[in-house]
């Protein structure tokens, strides 16, 4: 079996929809790959951004809730989601931030990486770290961001919780990580070869205050599981292993998923790196209609009717 490992998808809670997809677009240049809505609150969008085909490793989606409350970042949460681009291209995004006035921090050396953190319109942390080599991956670019600048996907997520080890553990048993370094409090997971998304960040916080969601907190991260056997065996591996059980598969259209809440409360889930997103429109329209699952179309006009105007 051919199986990947790393992070399918990172999913976080938004603010207005427009405001949402105008940075995600405009700003940082990523495509919206997906414009469906929540299949459990269908009043509510499921934006989905990422490369061009919407690659496993590269997919940023949001629930945008137009009055959405704002979260606090705390222990059991994702603390930041971090993009890969080119190592001569930091340089090029500090000016871009600065022009757009986004709220950003000084660069900063993070296991020999320079790294960019800032902020989304919503306050959820992001960043951006210069790897060395990926200028030749293929890049997306609307032409807002240069190709040779263009966001590479995810590099790596950044848990906030009180302890590593138990988190580690369903990482490297059943996630396919393995521990490769510790710098102060943080300790680094990795995904085998896996470049796009193949980086897990624990931040040791001790008893920290606890996250409280809302807008600009990521909901939660999916991990890559290449098929349904691929998924059923983790699934298997956490309750034998760990005495962790999963919600029951749920379909959503583009890839399969089981969820889970972590020892450090973090919810994951697992999702199939199957369908993908081309399964209900082609490559060249991705994210340009309004997509909803069988079971939900004949609602489309009440749908329609309630949801915010967006591209």
């Amino acid at each position: 079996m051919n199986t990947r490992f790393g992070i399918h998808h990172v999913t976080a809670i938004a603010g207005p929809a427009l405001r949402n997809l105008d940075f995600y677009t405009r700003t940082l240049g990523l495509r919206l790959v997906k414009k469906t809505v929540n299949f459990d609150d269908p009043g509510t969008y499921h934006l989905y951004f990422g490369d061009e085909t919407g690659q496993p490793g590269t997919i940023l989606t949001f629930f945008p809730w137009e009055h959405a409350a704002p979260g606090r970042i705390g222990v059991g949460e994702t603390q930041e989601t971090v993009f890969r681009v080119p190592e001569g291209s930091i340089g090029y995004w500090t000016h871009r931030l600065i022009e757009k006035g986004v709220p950003h921090d000084a660069l900063v050396k993070r296991f020999g990486e320079s790294i960019l953190s800032f902020r989304d319109p919503d306050g959820m942390r992001l960043a951006l770290v210069a790897v060395p080599g990926i200028g030749v991956e293929p890049a997306w670019t609307d032409g807002s961001v240069p190709a040779e600048h263009a966001v590479r996907g995810f590099h790596s997520v950044n848990l906030l919780l009180k302890d590593a080890a138990p988190t580690g553990a369903i990482l490297t048993d059943v996630l396919g990580f393995s521990e490769v370094g510790r710098e102060g409090s943080l300790v680094r997971f990795r995904a085998g070869d896996t470049q796009i998304g193949g980086i897990v960040d624990i931040h040791v916080a001790g008893d920290f205050l606890r996250g409280r969601p809302g807008a600009g907190s990521v909901h939660h991260v999916a991990f890559r599981a290449t098929d349904d056997a691929a998924q059923e065996e983790m699934v298997k591996k956490l309750v034998d292993d760990h005495g962790i059980h999963t919600t029951e598969q749920k379909d959503r259209n583009y890839f399969r998923s089981v969820y889970f809440r972590e020892p450090g409360h973090v919810l994951f889930e697992i999702a199939t790196d199957i369908p993908g997103f081309a399964v209900d429109e082609s490559v060249e329209t991705l994210g340009q209609a309004l997509k909803l699952p069988d079971f939900l179309e004949g609602r489309r006009q009440g749908i329609e009717a309630v949801l915010p105007k967006v591209a």
